[in-house]
């Protein structure tokens, strides 16, 4: 098995590096070689016992797609975008990254010829969908993006149902939860402060909470999201039919319920870090997000998310123990 994952140097990619060399195999056949690819140079996960190619390369970019794809992957995670606060205030380079570059991507296996058929896996979000929602979003809700973000993850869904149909390559997409609580730095994702002021508490930092407590939305850790990923990369894909995009299970929880998991995770001293500090274009864009989903069809074909808002803070706490103050 060779598998390639394209925006390793990301916290999902690298976490997922790590998962597999931990099991060291998918779908029954161990991993021989990982080609882990970014724009910045990715690490090399511990313990993997196969090759590990490292490349750096903008996918966008003439050439960069078609050069990775003669190395021949069985499996291709594609997780690389810029995020969406960026590719709003960035309108050509969320197109090129997050558009052209996987159009790249799609057409130059297509291109490869030689019965060369892999398995894509790509990463969309519920940007997708745009207000006015119903209380919770089923299957059958239309996608009527209301950021550039949303929009071209919905150009890309649709390409690679087509590309799918057409058998250039075997393709599932699947749209992530907010995935919450993301380790490391703060990014320019405008939901970046759900992770925010749990994360900074946590570690005895002060955290800016931007948009009132009565906000509800959609979540998974990045435990979760692991999960999901290499579920899409092993499940039967002919049980998704022509419909190749679907949406991940997740938890609906409002900011004042996530407060109050963190009040009993870490007691009100780390809940007083939390600065109430309105900014009217992150409401802006989080009033177009959607709160909450039906994904019996999504669970149906066996993926799982996390029990409780206390079981994703818990999660963090024992992936990142590094991470608390």
């Amino acid at each position: 098995m060779n598998v390639m994952i394209i925006g390793a140097a990301g916290m999902i990619g690298r976490k997922l590096s790590e998962r597999l060399a931990k099991d060291g195999g998918l779908s029954g056949k161990p991993i021989e070689r990982m080609t882990l690819v970014d724009i910045v140079a990715p690490s090399q996960p511990a313990g993997f016992a196969g090759k590990v190619g490292l490349e750096t390369a903008d996918l966008s970019a003439p050439g960069e797609a078609a050069r990775l794809v003669d190395l021949r992957p069985d499996v291709i995670f594609h997780l690389a975008a810029i995020v969406s606060g960026e590719a709003e205030a960035d309108f050509e380079k969320g197109y090129r990254i997050n558009l052209d570059g996987t159009r790249a991507l799609f057409e130059a296996i297509r291109l490869a010829g030689e019965g060369y058929k892999p398995r894509v896996v790509f990463t969309s979000s519920i940007a997708v969908f745009g207000a006015p929602f119903p209380e919770t979003i089923g299957d059958e809700f239309f996608s009527t993006p209301l950021t550039s973000y949303g929009t071209q993850k919905a150009i890309c869904e649709l390409l690679l149902s087509d590309y799918s149909r057409r058998g250039f390559f075997d393709g599932i997409g699947i749209r992530l939860p907010t995935i919450c609580i993301r380790p490391g730095k703060p990014n320019k994702a405008a939901s970046g402060f759900f992770s925010g002021i749990l994360r900074e508490p946590l570690a005895g930092k002060e955290a800016i909470l931007p948009v009132s407590e009565d906000v509800r939305h959609w979540f998974a850790s990045p435990r979760a999201a692991v999960g999901f990923l290499i579920h899409a990369a092993e499940m039967d894909l002919g049980r998704l039919g022509d419909r190749r995009n679907l949406s991940m299970p997740g938890l609906a929880a409002t900011i004042a319920e996530e407060i109050e998991a963190l009040r009993r995770a870490a007691g009100d001293a780390a809940v007083k870090l939390i600065l109430r500090e309105p900014d009217p274009t992150i409401m802006r864009i989080v009033a177009g997000w959607p709160r909450a989903f039906d994904t019996k069809r999504a669970e149906a074909l066996g993926f799982r998310a996390d029990a409780s808002f206390d079981a994703l803070i818990n999660a963090y706490i024992e992936d990142e123990p590094r991470a608390r103050g």
